[in-house]
């Protein structure tokens, strides 16, 4: 099926008018057009506490209009006008590297990172095998030996080689950690890195302050904690290694999309085929393309026939037959015909361009939920070490002997439970597997505040045509006013609607057309928004539109009503066209139901949302159309502005409202809905305006959105309370709440093993989602 560009037009527009409208939820809307934004891979982040630092630390540089980091990824979104150098200055400035992310390549960008992923990876690994070789065994020792004290000379001597090489174990293993948390002292913070560097540093301190001068200590204090040290760097690292690994999972439907991308592709130049790299072909390049071969680049069928393979980019199963004047998306897969097409979109225009880049975005915003856990964590560290602290004076004052050693277990204990890595990864986890999953349905999610949102929705408003109907309708009937010949007056009908671009005139025009009927030049053309068009042709004045238009130019009707009234109770939409103020002809037009648009509204309905028709149509058309989708609530008739008015009302009675539609007259709608979806085939720059895009024409796609960002904010819930109870719930049991009663204090390397852990159980709760299939009914 050949793209309707009619639709797309009318999208463009309503995302045009959706971006400019005061009324307008989504910021994000109004950045992208005011400024540019730039990427950058933040180096040396190790907890939520650090996204606040580093986000507000771009936000006050000149030029930033807003900035958002995604921890999960390590790389921040920066808004506005600011060259990089100075946003690289600015993440410097708080204890941070950052390099800037080459966007003019998407596949080496993510290879890149890949690289740099899989580098880190090793190292990681490298370290914990350091880590754990001293580590394991001298937890082996001393569950078989028992208390690791220092009472001779020789014990002296073995613990302080032991020592030693647990520095080398610091050095080597957890260097970064010592230096992420002086780097912190330096600008006045804390963080992950802090927690780490001080549990560790201090069990390091205590045991060498045992081996070198053990009459320091009471006697039963004398005990080392070499192993606490090494075994807690070690799983640490071990924990970071993990999570990276399973983390690179969820960038999977980037690594889909971004394969779909040509790497090459054939051009006709100088009447020569030759072969380049997509990154050469150019605007109005002629391109050929062979049966099995990926379309390189956007454009317009010039010559040939073929079906094309779209599932990849919309999700619509069926291929699509293109011929002459057809539109070609790039990264879908010709099956059939050679064709020639004329390239309109190159390089960071194509669809699928612009399809990636809006996914990547989405993947690295954040819902207002997301915001929760950086509120938190900017005072999580400051809480957690003054915890720390307050739990070593309870020990030294309150505790048994030896109580200095039950204060610097306590303490340390508290520093690394704690570590809020989860808490950090449990929403930007979530957010990437999901907008990724929705996607690979052909539903692109703008924002996460419209994931989030999205997933409440009680209220959906639907315009009727091009969106519950095909958009592409056909005239089924003439009855003639008086004795006039048909092919007369539709002439004149389709000469006055080739000035417009509304899915019924061109119904009218191509009908025209298919009887080789000669379009005739008008003059004084004007639409009137809500009831028609009028126009002069050949010294005669041209009426076309409903009843309100004849009845405001004084049109008779009479005898003619009923009959129109009859075509609309069969779903079609009768039209007045009226010539030197009377009345020629009823036309009607008839739009077809889409295939699955009965089953999808009912998908809606069985999921408790209110569904709403919304259409410029008339009344006994509506009602049919109503009928047949089961629709029981619908408002014929309506202007664009009566469109937003259904929306405030709903929104005035507590309904969370979602609106789906395609034209420009739906833009006032769309923008004041809480989430708007536009329909649409994903081949224009409306994707990158709507809050949510629905890349093939069903409204399947609609229920798809819904389930898809219901999974994903329950799972965001999930991860959060898990993360969040986890830290808090630790910290008690950590800093030896149990021990009166049972005489239970925790091991600070269970409680690393406890906190590496914590982070990756949130990656791989996150990753179910990557198996999140949506119910149909």
């Amino acid at each position: 099926m050949a793209t309707n560009t009619n639709i797309k037009t009318e999208s463009g527009c309503c995302c045009q008018a959706k971006a400019q409208s005061s009324s307008c939820k989504s910021k994000e809307n109004t950045l992208e057009k005011v400024s540019h934004n730039q990427q950058l891979i933040i180096e040396g982040a190790g907890c939520a506490s650090c996204v606040g630092k580093i986000e507000g630390a771009l936000k006050a540089t000149l030029g930033v209009v807003s900035a958002e980091m995604n921890f999960a990824d390590r790389t921040v979104t920066v808004y506005g006008t600011a060259k990089t150098k100075e946003l690289i200055k600015a993440v410097e400035s708080v204890g941070y590297n950052a390099k800037p992310i080459d966007d003019s390549s998407a596949t080496d960008a993510l290879d890149e990172k890949e690289a740099a992923d899989f580098a880190y990876y090793k190292k990681l690994m490298r370290d914990t095998f350091i880590a754990l070789s001293l580590g394991v065994p001298l937890m082996i020792y001393s569950i078989v030996v028992g208390e690791m004290t220092v009472e001779t000379n020789l014990e002296r001597i073995s613990w302080l080689v032991v020592g030693i090489l647990t520095f080398g174990v610091m050095y080597f293993s957890g260097k970064h950690f010592y230096v992420g948390a002086w780097k912190s002292f330096k600008n006045h913070s804390a963080n992950m890195d802090t927690l780490i560097a001080l549990g560790t540093g201090t069990a390091w301190l205590y045991s060498m302050v045992v081996v070198f001068a053990p009459d320091a200590v009471p006697l039963m204090a004398r005990h080392v904690y070499f192993e606490a040290t090494a075994m807690i760097i070690g799983l640490i690292d071990l924990g970071l290694a993990l999570e990276i690994k399973a983390r690179g999972k969820t960038s999977e439907a980037i690594k889909r999309l971004i394969g779909l991308q040509a790497k090459t592709a054939t051009v006709v130049r100088d009447n020569k085929e030759v072969q380049i790299g997509i990154e050469q072909v150019l605007f109005n390049d002629i391109v050929k393309v062979k049966p099995g071969e990926k379309i390189p680049v956007d454009g317009v069928v010039l010559e040939g026939h073929t079906s094309i393979d779209e599932s990849m980019l919309t999700g619509e199963p069926m291929p699509a037959e293109k011929a002459e004047e057809d539109e070609v998306v790039a990264g879908t897969l010709n099956k059939s015909g050679m064709i020639l097409f004329r390239a309109t979109r190159v390089g960071k225009d194509t669809a699928l361009a612009q399809i990636i880049n809006m996914v990547k975005r989405a993947q690295n915003s954040k819902p207002p939920i997301g915001r929760l856990a950086d509120v938190i964590s900017a005072f999580f560290v400051p809480v957690v070490m003054i915890t720390s602290v307050l739990s070593a004076l309870a020990w030294l004052n309150f505790g048994p002997e030896p109580a200095i050693a039950f204060a610097i277990v306590s303490a340390t204990t508290v520093l690394i439970i704690a570590c809020p890595c989860a808490l950090g990864l449990a929403t930007p986890m979530s957010v990437m597997v999901g907008v990724g999953k929705a996607a690979e349905a052909g539903v692109l999610i703008r924002n996460g505040e419209a994931l989030q949102t999205a997933s409440k929705i009680t209220a959906m408003i639907l315009d009727k045509t091009g969106t519950i109907t095909e958009g592409a309708p056909k005239v089924t009937d003439i009855i003639l006013a008086k004795a006039t010949d048909e092919k007369d007056v539709l002439q004149l009908a389709a000469s006055l609607e080739s000035g417009s671009e509304h899915p019924l005139a061109q119904a009218i025009v191509e009908s025209a057309l298919d009887q080789d009927i000669e379009l005739l030049k008008i003059e004084a053309f004007n639409a009137i928004t809500g009831f028609g068009v009028e126009a002069s042709c050949n010294n005669k004045a041209l009426l076309f539109g409903n009843d309100k238009l004849m009845k405001l130019k004084g049109i008779d009707l009479t005898g003619f009503v009923e009959q129109a009234q009859s075509l609309a109770k069969e779903a079609k939409t009768p039209m007045y066209f009226a010539v030197d103020g009377e009345l020629a002809a009823i036309i009607a037009v008839a739009d077809p139901i889409k295939s699955d648009s009965i089953s999808a509204i009912k998908r809606l309905q069985a999921n408790g949302i209110r569904v709403i028709m919304l259409t410029g149509d008339n009344k006994e058309t509506a009602a049919a159309v109503a009928k047949k989708v089961g629709i029981s609530e619908f408002l014929a008739e309506v202007l664009p502005e009566d469109k937003a008015n259904k929306v405030k009302e709903l929104q005035e009675g507590g309904e969370i409202v979602g609106m789906t539609g395609d034209g420009i007259n739906d833009a006032p709608a769309l923008a004041l809905a809480d989430v708007g979806f536009a329909i649409g085939t994903g081949t224009d720059v409306a994707i990158e305006s709507a809050d949510i895009t629905l890349m093939r024409g069903s409204l399947h796609g609609l229920a798809d959105a819904i389930a898809v960002s219901k999974a994903t904010l329950r799972n965001i819930k999930q991860n959060l309370f898990g993360a969040f109870v986890y830290n808090v719930a630790g910290i008690p049991f950590a800093a030896g709440v149990l021990y009166p009663f049972f005489g239970i204090l925790l091991s600070p390397v269970i409680a690393g093993a406890a906190m590496a852990f914590s982070s990756l159980t949130v990656v791989s709760n996150a990753n179910r989602l990557r198996f999140f299939k949506a119910k149909e009914h």
